[in-house]
């Protein structure tokens, strides 16, 4: 139950994100300041932690882990970009449409993933996720509202938001597949690192050079920007997957749609209608069938 609780919690602190980041725009932040921020400050925590952790006499949590390699730490460097690309491209998408729809959007790394699994294996994905995709795709149709009102969404906003799903794929393809023993703290903060250079050199922040900038977005957005999403939202993650499976976590880890939606209805006041509801559910559904039809499997075997 505490491995469910965590990521739960973990996934809602992602989902709140984007009301954050909109209400950043509203304030006159520019996109380049706020991802900028959200990076930097996590990325400060992580490294806080992780020499922290070292500084430690006994280390009886991190003995499992091994350090990593310099070719390691040059890969996760690297695949940190693609989280720092997610979540620009995300932002980016968040200053064009409603962040409610700019959810959904990033939600389609469900299936882009399914498709780029299946062109590296150079195989049909199995059965389960064949399947999966039928609601995702249906979902994915009224979530955007292009059943009932036709597509009229601003071609930049729905751009910025495949990217961030294209980008996010990437990201869950490649990270199982690096540095396995290297301690996720370590690991993380090395990605984020990683992330922040990537979106510095693309949209280069201006609190470096505008102190009062800097202390003000700090205090207004960044602290909780960085703290929710790198930060805490990874610790929960780490505590809360190895006690409940990858396969249940990415159930849980759709969490993140719903509490997206209801932030951007309860606090951006944007107007959502049933057609998006029902589309919103047929997601997780999509999301949560492979998981379903393959404990079913195990159970009838």
């Amino acid at each position: 139950m505490r491995g469910i609780l965590y990521i739960i919690i973990g996934s809602a602190c992602y989902g709140v994100l984007s009301t954050f980041v909109k209400l950043a725009y509203n304030d006159g932040f520019k996109v380049n300041d706020v991802v900028g921020i959200q990076m930097f400050i996590g990325a400060l925590l992580l490294w806080t932690i992780v020499l922290f952790n070292k500084r430690k006499k006994s280390k009886p949590i991190n003995q499992q882990f091994s350090k990593p390699t310099k070719k390691e730490i040059l890969l996760l460097t690297i695949l940190g970009s693609t989280t720092g690309l997610t979540g620009m491209f995300y932002y980016l998408s968040l200053q064009y449409i409603p962040a409610s729809l700019a959810i959904v959007l990033l939600f389609q790394f469900t299936w882009i993933g399914v498709l780029f699994e299946s062109l590296i294996n150079r195989k049909l994905p199995e059965k389960n996720k064949l399947l999966s995709l039928i609601p995702l795709i249906i979902g994915t149709l009224f979530a955007t509202n292009v059943i009932t009102s036709g597509l009229t969404i601003n071609l930049l906003g729905l751009l910025f938001g495949l990217f961030s799903a294209i980008s996010y794929s990437i990201f869950i393809l490649l990270s199982g597949r690096v540095a396995l023993q290297t301690n996720p703290f370590t690991k993380t903060a090395l990605m984020i690192t990683g992330g922040f250079i990537i979106c510095a050199i693309i949209l280069p922040p201006n609190f470096f050079l505008n102190g009062k900038l800097f202390i003000e977005i700090t205090l207004k957005y960044g602290l909780i920007l960085g703290f929710l999403g790198p930060f805490f939202s990874t610790l929960m993650f780490s505590k809360g997957v190895p006690l409940t499976g990858s396969g249940l976590a990415s159930i849980l880890g759709a969490t993140e749609l719903p509490t997206a939606i209801l932030m951007s209805a309860l606090v951006l006041k944007e107007a959502i209608g049933s057609a998006q509801y029902i589309g919103i559910f047929l997601i997780l559904i999509g999301i949560a069938l492979p998981e379903i039809l393959r404990k079913r499997m195990l159970q009838v075997s």
